[in-house]
């Protein structure tokens, strides 16, 4: 006579699995077995089918339980797809863990939420996962354990710990010419234009434009940054890039050089691939910033004045 089929409570399941509770429910939410409605968690179709019941307890109300042997099919999936959480990250890179989302945040792959955090399309394209506390419904994001190399990402932390100097010009132009291979072009933009202008807030730009876009920005007292990397594996640089919103500006100044065009269409797919927020800039703009750009800024939710 064969033996009943022995079920386990998702809390239960999770201990079995030494996870805890709230990551297996968000994991379980990733496949597709339970869903969020408001403050419950529902067995869907999918979740029936692999072995998911509801079962009443006298004092507990409804709950969901699992057929034991799920246990096989998701310690294939957790090894597969092996989570790390903000905390881990923090640990990992032995910073505080209350700055690691903050960065993960300025590198637009996180964005703040009412409460906790949400994965942006970037996020997700580097292996982020959104999931959801069990009880209160805060979210968060969990990482693939790719996070750990991604270039971007180490070099922030690094320069943020103040680990990175350029300290000669060779470390520089390699930087560049990195660029200039990924732009397909055989002069470099940064090559040809120097930074000598020297803004308000004391950054060298390389254009009196940009010297104009950085002075009201400045003025406007916008905090920004100029020539960001763009936290991408494409070695790009933006014009400016303002944390307040994650917004990239781009000041489009040759608009007949043919080069220059190749160089802004690399730049345009770019920011569409990864869903970046960009405020675009011409030459005709440039004297009418007072009315050009509170309005550009605001579609972004940044209030100039």
């Amino acid at each position: 006579m064969s033996q009943p089929q022995k079920y386990l409570s998702t809390s239960a399941l999770a201990k079995e699995l030494k996870l805890q509770a709230k990551d297996l429910f968000g994991t379980l939410q990733a496949k597709g077995f339970i869903d969020r409605d408001n403050d419950n968690w529902v067995l869907t179709d999918k979740g029936k089918e692999i072995g998911g019941i509801l079962k009443t307890h006298p004092q507990h109300g409804t709950y969901i339980a699992w057929e034991e042997n799920i246990k096989n099919e998701l310690t294939a999936t957790l090894e597969e797809n092996k989570l790390i959480n903000a905390t881990a990250l923090s640990q990992h890179f032995k910073i505080s863990k209350f700055r690691m989302n903050p960065i993960l945040s300025e590198l637009g792959m996180i964005q703040k939420s009412v409460k906790g955090w949400t994965v942006t399309r970037l996020g997700e394209s580097l292996g982020g996962k959104q999931f959801e506390h069990a009880q209160t419904g805060i979210p968060s994001v969990s990482w693939n354990v790719s996070i750990l190399t991604n270039k971007r990402l180490i070099e922030t932390i690094q320069s943020v710990q103040g680990n990175i100097i350029e300290s000669n010009e060779e470390s520089v132009a390699t930087s560049k010419d990195t660029e200039v291979k990924t732009l397909k072009s055989n002069v470099g933009f940064r090559e040809k234009f120097e930074a000598k202008y020297r803004t308000t807030d004391g950054h060298y730009v390389r254009s009196r434009a940009e010297m104009l876009i950085d002075n009201w920005l400045y003025m406007s007292e916008i905090v920004h940054a100029y020539e960001r990397k763009l936290p991408v594996e494409e070695d790009l640089y933006c014009d400016f890039y303002l944390p307040i919103g994650k917004v990239y500006i781009e000041y489009w100044g040759l608009e007949n050089d043919e080069r220059y065009t190749e160089r802004k269409k690399v730049k345009l797919d770019i920011y569409s691939k990864y869903g970046f927020k960009l405020i675009e800039l011409e030459d005709s703009d440039i004297q009418n910033l007072d009315d050009i750009l509170p309005k550009k800024l605001l579609k972004f939710g940044i209030q100039a004045y």
